[in-house]
């Protein structure tokens, strides 16, 4: 693997755990009410956009959905801001910033979302580009937030390494014509990632190739 042109994170489940959150809150829910939440079936989502789910399939059809998505809210944020920033993310963001290597991330999730928390978390001033699902015409699995990330930071997509945590992720920079690491979360290690060009318990077991 050469020197890469540019390194493109994934968000939700690579740079802060924001994913097994969602189903522990879900789960929660189900269990303040006295039901069982599905989490295999949870699971399968993870990393999609746009796909139809109904996390209150088990509650009884005259359930209140706005106020059982209220609890559910409220319990997601309290998680998430809990959430520590990933093993190995800014060790590799430095790494980059020493090295002159553009940095950008590509997301299914929307800007406030995304930027919500690189702000909160110190990290937004490291990304030359934050592409998001409104920013592009088709979510992940297609390769559009990748391809966009890529002209903004004016490099080649066969130049760039992308960071990914999901099968639809690894699919849409696999598209894009990116190289494709995998750092699967917790919500997605029993995940087949064909794709990629190395699968690695953390990111910091990635080693930032050097110009030969």
């Amino acid at each position: 693997m050469p020197g890469p042109a540019a390194l493109i994170f994934d968000f939700d489940g690579l740079i802060l755990d924001t994913e097994t959150p969602l189903l522990d809150a879900w789960d929660q829910v189900h269990r303040q009410h006295g039901l069982t939440y599905d989490r295999a079936k949870g699971h399968t989502i993870i990393g999609h956009s746009g796909v139809y789910y109904d996390p209150w399939e088990a509650f009884p059809d005259d359930a209140d959905r706005a106020a059982l998505e209220s609890q559910f809210e409220a319990i997601k944020s309290a998680i998430i801001v809990q959430q520590p920033v990933l093993s190995g993310v800014k060790t590799l963001l430095d790494q980059a910033r020493e090295t002159g290597i553009p940095v950008g991330v590509a997301s299914n999730s929307t800007h406030p979302h995304v930027d919500g928390h690189l702000e909160r978390l110190g990290l937004r001033p490291n990304f030359g580009a934050v592409v998001c699902r409104e920013d592009v015409p088709h979510a992940k699995p297609a390769p559009d937030v990748y391809v966009e990330v890529c002209r903004q930071l004016g490099v080649d997509p066969a130049d760039a390494i992308a960071f990914e945590d999901s099968a639809p992720g690894h699919l849409a920079a696999h598209r894009a014509g990116l190289t494709v690491v995998v750092v699967p979360n917790p919500s997605t290690r029993h995940v087949d990632f064909p794709y990629a060009r190395q699968v690695l318990a953390s990111l910091a077991d990635f080693v930032l190739p050097t110009p030969a």
